[in-house]
């Protein structure tokens, strides 16, 4: 016979409030709130955007590497840019489709934190971007005889790899500053993956360091981008208000249209899931959920797509091709 033990009752060890922890935390990702016997469907054209993103900026690194006249300073910056659109892609797909077709909802903290840094990582690589190729159209509008000469392939290197390693350290720290975190057994996040921000949320001990460094990461890249992006464009604009002829001008303005859309692209759903996030506390869960999404998978679909239209020499390259494909099918 067992006598009764002395110490600690097990019933109240395993009977905890939700605000202790037994081992590392779990997190409960949220799809759309009300829409569960929904998910197969709204998981079409979310997958649609998935596929299309994939596509098309393989497409744009497979022309710009394959096609010897696409070897200059801008396009090597729009590989860029199409790499950092598949990364961030990379990054949400797994829990996404997980939660839509699986209801697959719960996440361990390890990969949950991975998953942050590679979301935040890579929108800060893709901000750092997005102004290279500004100095990029500012060169080529400023100092077009010296375009080639300032942009060689070496400081478009050096370029590169800052923007990556400025993202890749600047986000470091907070892992490890939510790792000295306490969190409840169960966590419930707002949204299919994981944001810095929706962490924080959950938080059960003081975050006010970590909250601190996020809004730092934020100002010393997203917004320090912004702000030279508008002076680049306004050095532009003088430059290009000087010119004589009208058709020159256009001509000139022509060359930005596809990195403006790019940045209107990757800066409205930010800014729009900021506002939301602090002045629409009372709108329905899944408006957040959309900002959110539109925020991580709008970028990478749209660059794509408007540099194919909007870029002369790479959608002559992609019909060639297209054509040239087809025309040797029908031949054998």
């Amino acid at each position: 016979m067992i006598g009764r033990s002395k110490g600690k009752n097990p019933w109240r060890t395993i009977m905890l409030s939700s605000n202790a922890t037994l081992g590392p935390p779990a997190f409960f990702l949220t799809g759309f709130p009300g829409l569960e016997s929904a998910h197969i469907w709204i998981s079409i054209p979310i997958c649609s955007m998935y596929l299309v993103s994939i596509a098309g900026n393989c497409t744009i690194l497979f022309m710009i590497k394959t096609d010897p006249t696409l070897h200059e300073p801008m396009y090597y910056f729009l590989s860029m840019l199409a790499l950092s659109d598949l990364g961030l892609s990379s990054a949400t797909l797994p829990t996404m489709l997980s939660v839509l077709w699986f209801n697959r909802r719960w996440i361990h903290f390890d990969a949950c934190l991975a998953q942050m840094y590679f979301i935040h990582t890579f929108s800060i690589i893709e901000s750092g971007i997005l102004l290279s190729m500004a100095f990029d159209r500012l060169v080529a509008i400023r100092n077009p005889l010296r375009y080639t000469s300032i942009l060689t392939n070496d400081t478009i290197v050096k370029i590169g790899v800052g923007v990556a390693l400025r993202a890749a350290f600047l986000v470091f720290p907070t892992s490890f500053l939510l790792k000295t975190m306490q969190y409840g057994r169960t966590n419930v996040l707002s949204y299919p993956f994981c944001l810095h921000q929706d962490i924080l949320k959950v938080v059960r001990s003081d975050r006010r360091l970590s909250s601190i460094y996020g809004l730092m990461v934020v100002l010393t890249s997203m917004a320090v981008d912004s702000v030279l992006l508008m002076a680049s464009y306004l050095m532009i604009l003088k430059t290009v208000l000087s010119i004589a002829s009208k058709v020159e001008r256009l001509r000139t303005l022509n060359t930005c249209i596809s990195h403006i859309c790019a940045v209107i692209t990757f800066y409205t759903p930010m800014i729009g899931l900021s506002m939301i996030r602090r002045y629409g506390k009372n709108a329905p869960p899944v408006v957040h959920i959309l900002m959110a999404n539109v925020y991580l998978l709008v970028p990478p679909l749209m660059n794509p797509i408007v540099y194919s239209v909007k870029t002369k020499q790479i959608r002559t390259r992609i019909v060639k091709k297209f054509w040239k494909d087809k025309g040797s099918r029908e031949a054998s």
